[in-house]
């Protein structure tokens, strides 16, 4: 018998494609392989995806350099404008928007100052909230904690 028909008797027999019998686990080993990169998830973790379209780049924070400061209108049913500032980011240039928290947290940003952005907390990093695209939030200016400076414990160094 030639190869043709035992295979053509495995299906017959079992009803699917997968190889069957003793010398069976390295094929079904290389096609479990082969089929994996069906799968998004595998392929975005393997392929390393959400590291190369983070502008971060997997780190947890980074420092970058205001170029203005913007006002983000909330998604519905909400009604005001979020006060954010656009970020070029040290590390590798690229621009993002950074959430400004806090009340009157915009005072004690001015533009061409150092800011450290984090994520803001999102489902699996995306933006919090009535945010469209908001995904990060500011939290130290010249070095000094906006949250100490929105307190009145510290005040900001002049660069």
């Amino acid at each position: 018998m030639n190869g043709a028909s035992i295979t053509m008797r495995y299906i017959i027999l079992t009803g699917s494609k997968s190889p069957v019998g003793e010398f069976a686990a390295r094929p079904l080993l290389r096609k479990r392989k082969k089929f994996r990169w069906k799968k998004p998830t595998y392929k975005r973790r393997t392929l390393k995806l959400k590291k190369k379209t983070d502008p971060l780049e997997g780190a947890p924070q980074a420092r970058g350099i205001v170029l203005e400061k913007v006002g983000i209108e909330s998604k519905q049913p909400n009604s005001a404008i979020r006060k954010a500032v656009r970020i070029q980011l040290s590390k590798n240039g690229k621009q993002i928007t950074a959430f400004i928290p806090g009340d009157g947290g915009l005072k004690f940003i001015d533009e061409h100052d150092a800011v450290i952005v984090e994520g803001i907390g999102g489902a699996m990093g995306g933006a919090m909230g009535d945010l469209p695209g908001v995904r990060w939030q500011v939290r130290k200016v010249n070095g000094v904690s906006l949250e100490s400076l929105i307190y009145g414990k510290k005040e900001k160094p002049i660069r």
